[in-house]
């Protein structure tokens, strides 16, 4: 009991950093994880009206099942994980928003008349497509490569520089505030396709395109977590030893 009650107060953030599996029992119960895993498990469950040691015994026999699935993403190198984010992550990106730009015009024109709701989530997955394009660009020229510095000079016992951006945790806010829009603005989308469920009238390129950006925000919620709740906090504790 006193265990679960221990548990209860750790963040979510860090459950899911030290574990990704538990990412699912979180999404499960419509429990933001990247966004906002600052909080306690007993604060969100007391928000969403869920009961802690339920959820809590969930996560336990989520992480008493051995797996080579689970990568331990935080024993990482944070040249590394950048590294990795870039390649995975932002290429990810990269490629599926022209294919679901083209796919949601589509249905806009095909489908539109009976389902008006599709010009709202092409118009919040248009508004993401062109923010989330010039983040990526603002981590891979400014945050990651301070990120990468920074992890040369302490193998080289080097000193580094003061960024012009001052400290990393002014960039770092920002992608944060940038996370946070887009993770609202697919709460939104999520919210108009019925959990990404297609209506009983829908054709193949309806069903692919729900497909797609259902597998869509589960990326993006990898993303954001691997930086909000592992590069980010790293980096910070990281820049303390150049203080």
């Amino acid at each position: 009991m006193e265990t679960l009650h221990k548990d209860a107060q750790k963040h979510i953030g860090q459950f899911v950093a030290e574990d990704f599996r538990t990412a699912a029992v979180f999404s499960k119960y419509k429990i933001d994880f990247c966004c906002n895993g600052n909080r306690s498990v007993e604060a969100a469950c007391e928000k969403k009206g869920i009961d802690s040691n339920m959820l809590l015994e969930e996560l336990e026999s989520v992480l008493s099942t051995t797996t080579g699935q689970s990568i331990d993403y935080k024993s990482w190198p944070l040249d590394l994980l950048a590294e990795y984010i870039e390649k995975t992550h932002h290429r990810y990106v990269e490629e599926k928003i022209p294919v679901l730009r083209q796919f949601l015009d589509k249905l806009c024109r095909v489908h539109g008349e009976r389902h008006p709701e599709l010009f709202k989530v092409n118009e919040l997955f248009t508004a993401s497509a062109g923010e989330l394009s010039a983040h990526l660009k603002k981590e891979e020229l400014v945050l990651f490569p301070f990120v990468k510095k920074m992890v040369k000079a302490t193998l080289d016992h080097n000193a580094i520089e003061a960024p012009h951006f001052g400290t990393v945790k002014n960039p770092i806010a920002m992608m944060m505030s940038e996370h946070d829009n887009e993770g609202e603005r697919f709460r939104q989308i999520a919210e108009l396709t019925d959990n990404y469920n297609p209506p009983a009238d829908a054709c193949n390129t309806y069903k692919v395109t729900y497909a797609m950006l259902d597998e869509f925000e589960k990326d993006l919620h990898l993303h954001i977590h691997l930086e909000n709740n592992i590069l980010f906090p790293e980096a910070i504790k990281l820049e303390k030893r150049f203080a």
